[in-house]
């Protein structure tokens, strides 16, 4: 069985950029050591004599040519649409970060 420590899943939360309150830690930590188990179930079957599988199906990708469209119910142009949103510059549209530094 796999045991979730609060410094791995802090590590986790991080990563995932999620601030974490106490009540949700002890719920999370739970649910990815039961995910875990199943991973570890999935350890024990015997696949020696079992040929890999590439996909579900043998269906086949089945191409086209791209083709290019102009949207009419767009209405506007590009500089309207600039204009009508919140924080621009430049031509840009301006929106808050995502990455900071490190931290």
């Amino acid at each position: 069985m796999t045991h979730i420590t609060e410094e791995t899943l802090e590590y986790l939360a991080k990563l995932a950029r999620m601030d974490l309150a106490d009540s949700e830690k002890a719920k999370l930590a739970g649910d990815l050591e039961e995910i875990l188990n199943h991973f570890e179930e999935l350890n024990e079957v015997d696949t020696t004599n079992v040929e890999p599988m590439t996909g579900g199906t043998a269906q086949r990708n089945v191409f086209r040519e791209d083709e290019a469209e102009t949207r009419k119910e767009m209405n506007g142009s590009a500089d309207d649409i600039i204009a009508a949103f919140p924080s621009h510059e430049r031509g840009y549209l301006k929106v808050p970060a995502v990455f900071g530094e490190q931290e």
